[in-house]
């Protein structure tokens, strides 16, 4: 793509473009054309971070993949090596990586209901964010995980409605679907005081926050099904944990070595005194206290 009197654009001007124009085939070999620089300089988080986008915008749509595929220089250079590249940085020693690693093998000395109540916590910190961005046409599902923590806490203790039942159904759907859309990636942000703005698209990071959302309601909902038709119950999952580092956020805003930056130190310590706390004798009138704080929390201060 050219500029003013032919000279190449970068792609960080490409992106811009792109994202301005709704050229999403554009934005996604964009994206992989700065993944691809960070990683053969060896900047690995600015790599995770752009082949990751790349990834997600081809992948979103069908018309994005159809028009990848139509291409044979564009097949090989983002679909199959985006996917070798984040199959290498998936061994890096990234935070990235260690930090799911480290909850993965924590998790392993929890039990069921340990685990779950690690993730519920871990979703209340991202309520106040999520509300936020949640006023976006497209991402209001996103603004109704106040509700949904509210409401799984409560099924732990006592039976829910089958509308409530229905309404977390239909979220854990919403936010699937979340990955996929436009809204998700076309650049929408709210400010941020003191810092950078932040983007709805910072959410794809450690997998994907609104996949992992939908993964723990997912897994709740098959567990609300399971004890109600006495049936065994699928295995906790602790994917959620951790999810509410946000790396993307700090990386694409070159907040420097993830490890230092104060938001994420902070959260780490969230993370592992959560990890204790549901390791105590805890009631459920303590952690409905823990997630009340959680929930009016701003995660980005």
């Amino acid at each position: 793509m050219l500029g003013l009197f032919g000279k190449k654009k970068s792609p960080e001007e490409r992106l811009e473009d792109c994202r301005k124009k709704g050229d999403w085939d554009g934005l996604a070999r964009a994206y992989y054309d700065l993944g691809t620089a960070a990683m053969d300089r060896g900047d690995l988080n600015q790599a995770v971070l752009w082949l990751h986008r790349a990834d997600t915008v081809y992948s979103a749509s069908d018309d994005v993949y159809e028009k990848a595929g139509e291409k044979r220089l564009f097949r090989e250079e983002i679909v199959s090596g985006c996917s070798e590249r984040i199959g290498t940085l998936e061994d890096a020693p990234l935070l990235y990586n260690d930090v799911p690693a480290e909850v993965e093998e924590k998790a392993e000395e929890l039990n069921d209901v340990q685990i779950r109540v690690w993730g519920l916590l871990s979703i209340a910190r991202l309520v106040k964010l999520g509300e936020r961005l949640g006023r976006f046409p497209g991402c209001e599902a996103l603004g109704k995980l106040g509700w949904a923590v509210e409401v799984m806490f409560k099924s732990f203790q006592e039976p829910i409605t089958q509308e409530e039942y229905g309404r977390l159904m239909d979220l854990c759907n919403d936010l699937y679907d979340l990955g996929d859309s436009e809204a998700f990636y076309a650049g929408d942000e709210i400010d941020i005081p003191g810092g950078a703005p932040f983007q709805v698209f910072d959410l794809n990071g450690m997998m994907g926050v609104h996949l992992e959302l939908n993964g723990y309601l997912d897994n709740h909902l098959r567990l609300l099904s399971a004890l109600s038709q006495d049936q065994e119950p699928p295995a906790a999952e602790s994917s959620m944990v951790g999810c509410t580092l946000l790396p993307d956020y700090y990386v694409r805003t070159g907040a420097g070595k993830l490890e230092d930056v104060p938001q994420i130190k902070a959260e780490l310590e969230r993370i592992w005194d959560d990890y204790e706390f549901v390791c105590s004798q805890i009631t459920w009138q303590a952690v409905a206290q823990r997630l009340d704080g959680y929930r009016t929390l701003d995660i980005l201060q």
